[in-house]
């Protein structure tokens, strides 16, 4: 009997949200794809016939992830009418979110390491950096930092980001470290300020 596309499109749904609560918990090494299917009460060749592999899965996990905290991003900066407020808000929901526990190992981690950063890249380029890009563009267009590429500025930023966010990763215990990096992603900011 063929499935509908409203049951294939659970069926995907299904698979996605209990595949990334694996890779968040266990790892992408450790996420027995077998587990993934019986904790989705789906068959096997469910799992194939959506996705050509383990690694396809955590391809679209990673790639939904990076659209969830680009959403988060733009959400964020969009509270504020003010252009340097909104790229602060911006920088900061970016880290903050790619520091959660349900974003961590997978976008900072396995990411980079499964994918490779040349696929990793492309998909942050296409999700975050998109809109550090654009309001960067927007900001150049009020006469905020004519001497500086905007490419060079974004990739620069982006990086930076990036970088801290690892970094912040890795120091989720230590007390008061997320304010201490927010403060010092302020000043950093602040900097460009006088490139004008």
């Amino acid at each position: 009997m063929r499935r509908s596309k409203a049951e294939a499109t659970e069926t995907v749904r299904t698979l996605l949200e209990v595949a990334r609560a694996h890779f968040t918990e266990h790892g992408y090494a450790n996420a027995a794809l077998e587990s993934i299917v019986q904790e989705a009460n789906v068959t096997r060749g469910a799992v194939y016939h959506h996705f050509r592999s383990k690694k396809e899965l955590f391809r679209v996990v990673l790639e939904n992830a990076q659209r969830e905290v680009a959403d988060r991003v733009e959400r964020e900066a969009s509270t504020s009418d003010d252009l340097w407020q909104q790229l602060r808000l911006g920088c900061r929901a970016f880290v903050m979110a790619a520091v959660e526990e349900r974003n961590r190992r997978i976008l900072l981690i396995d990411g980079p390491a499964i994918l490779g950063w040349e696929t990793w890249r492309e998909m942050d380029r296409a999700h975050s950096m998109r809109l550090l890009r654009e309001q960067l563009g927007t900001m150049r267009d009020h006469g905020f930092f004519p001497a500086i590429p905007l490419e060079v500025l974004t990739h620069f930023i982006s990086g930076g980001l990036n970088e801290t966010a690892l970094w912040l990763a890795n120091q989720a215990l230590q007390p008061n470290v997320a304010d201490e990096t927010m403060k010092a992603l302020d000043a950093l900011l602040e900097g460009f300020k006088h490139f004008r």
